[in-house]
């Protein structure tokens, strides 16, 4: 006569949580090995930062040039991880059919964009660490509301992570690796990154203040450079652009 054996650990999904942060760890992985997303999100604004405030290439107005282009690159490295690095990432796992796997396992599809943001994240925090110590090492004087600026990261991370995976889940992976890096390149330059908006024509100025990347720029510039108080304006445009993209995302995202 056979018993039923006793087995540990029992067979079944780990806890929603525990799968959660498996997925995080296992996205931040493979982000960090990548050396195209390394390259988007760690060596390009760093040189930025670097070349622009070491050489006079572009009339930042009055102050050390750093204090103008810190909060640029900060808000550059924002787009470059959670718009153009998440949404190329994301759309080659769809072509591949990862995503599609992923679907089907226990881990719920919330659970996975949950884990992608995580993982966004946490590459953030690494990309803000090490711009903030080359800044400060280029003589960068920050000021003003530190809960304003972590209020505008975490906008503008909602904002770009939207965007990009509605269009990671709409498009080709092709299209969506030639979108992202000509948007990528269009915003770094009209974006007031490094190049001050005031420098375009009026109606330009208008048009471009409100995207996500200005708005987000602009928001840290004002908060980091000129000490100012909570920037609503900037952080309704951002808001309004994650309510948007997210919601996007959420209604036409495809698996296949």
């Amino acid at each position: 006569m056979t018993t039923a054996g006793t087995y540990a650990p029992r067979p079944g999904a780990a806890p929603l949580p525990r799968m959660i942060a498996a997925q995080a760890v296992l996205e931040t992985k493979m982000l960090l090995r990548n050396g195209e997303q390394l390259l988007l999100t760690v060596v390009i604004p760093t040189l930025l930062l670097v070349l622009f405030g070491s050489v006079d290439i572009v009339d930042t107005g009055e102050g050390k040039a750093v204090d103008f282009l810190a909060p640029g690159v900060l808000a550059l490295a924002v787009m470059s991880t959670a718009f153009t690095g998440q949404a190329i990432a994301t759309g080659f796992e769809r072509r591949y059919g990862v995503l599609k796997r992923l679907a089907v396992s226990p881990l719920p599809r919330w659970g996975l964009m949950t884990a992608k943001t995580l993982s966004v994240l946490v590459t953030e925090v690494l990309q803000v660490v090490l711009l903030t110590v080359i800044a400060f090492a280029m003589g960068w004087s920050p000021h003003g509301n530190p809960f304003a600026v972590v209020l505008l990261l975490v906008l503008g991370t909602a904002a770009f992570s939207g965007l990009g995976l509605l269009m990671a889940g709409t498009l080709k992976a092709e299209a969506t690796l030639a979108a992202a890096n000509l948007v990528f390149l269009l915003l770094l330059v009209g974006g007031g990154v490094v190049v001050p908006l005031d420098k375009f024509p009026d109606a330009a100025q208008n048009a471009l203040g409100l995207l996500p990347i200005a708005a987000l720029s602009d928001g840290l510039r004002d908060v980091l450079q000129h000490g100012a108080g909570t920037p609503w304006a900037d952080l309704g445009i951002l808001a309004v652009w994650a309510v948007l993209g997210l919601g996007a995302a959420a209604r036409f995202f495809r698996w296949e």
